[in-house]
């Protein structure tokens, strides 16, 4: 437990950052796997769904939950299974 102020305030900042970043992975992780399934079933929104899918791990990137890398290999295998 944290004696200083600013350490308690870092605390406060933390719990609500994780419960952010946690919710957001939450609704990527779901977006992929429908898109996914979509694309493996091959669905007929399945390009619209893999479209979504890349705007919520482009947007992930800009709120700096994702590292720019990690979201490259999502996009490059969502599209490489759109294409088999």
């Amino acid at each position: 437990m944290a004696n200083i102020r600013s350490a308690e305030k870092q605390n406060r900042k933390m719990i609500k950052h994780r419960a952010r970043n946690r919710a957001a992975m939450a609704g990527l992780r779901t977006a992929v796997k429908t898109a996914r399934t979509a694309v493996d079933g091959k669905a007929s929104n399945a390009p619209e769904l893999v479209k979504k899918a890349v705007s919520i791990i482009d947007s992930a990137v800009t709120k700096g939950i994702l590292k720019r890398q990690t979201a490259s290999r999502y996009v490059s295998r969502l599209a490489s299974r759109g294409r088999a």
